[in-house]
C-alpha cells in the first residue's frame, strides 16, 4: 500500500477553528483542516508553512504538535502530523478549496470531515489536548 505522509494546520483565531471544503477529488466537498504533502527535506512546520502560503495565501505560526494520525484510506496509507497555530496575516483567500468555516468547538461536528480529520475533530472535543486552544 502506497504511504503518505502530509501536515494538517488547525488553525484557531478568536476561539474559532478553520475548516476548508476539498474542491477536487474522491472526497470533493468533505471538510478538512488545511495542509498537504511534505515535500523532501522539508520539516513539518515547513512544510506547513509553504502549504498554507500556496493554499491560503496567507502567513501563519506553527506553534505547537498536537498529534500524529494514522489512518488507511482505500488506496494509501496516510500520516497525518497535525499543529496548532495562528495567524500571521488576516486575509486568507481560497487557491484550492470551495469555501471556509470558522467553527467553534461546539460546532465541529456540523460539517463532514475527512476520515483522518475525523480523528482529530474527536480529540478535540474529548479534550484531549492539554492546551486551552478553543
Amino acid at each position: 500500500m502506497k504511504h503518505i505522509e502530509v501536515v494538517a494546520a488547525i488553525i484557531r483565531k478568536g476561539g474559532n477553528i478553520l475548516a476548508t471544503q476539498r474542491g477536487y477529488g474522491d472526497f470533493k466537498d468533505w471538510w478538512e483542516f488545511p495542509g498537504g504533502k511534505m515535500e523532501t527535506g522539508e520539516t513539518p512546520e515547513e512544510a506547513l508553512k509553504r502549504e498554507i502560503q500556496e493554499e491560503l495565501s496567507t502567513e501563519i505560526s506553527v506553534d505547537e504538535f498536537l498529534c500524529t494520525v494514522e489512518y488507511d484510506y482505500p488506496a494509501f496509507h496516510l500520516k497525518m502530523h497535525c499543529y496548532l497555530c495562528s495567524l500571521l496575516t488576516e486575509a486568507l483567500h481560497l487557491n484550492e478549496h470551495e469555501a471556509a468555516k470558522w467553527l467553534r468547538k461546539d460546532e465541529l461536528n456540523s460539517v463532514r470531515w475527512l476520515p483522518a480529520d475525523l480523528e482529530v475533530v474527536a480529540k478535540i472535543l474529548q479534550g484531549y489536548f492539554k492546551t486551552s486552544f478553543i
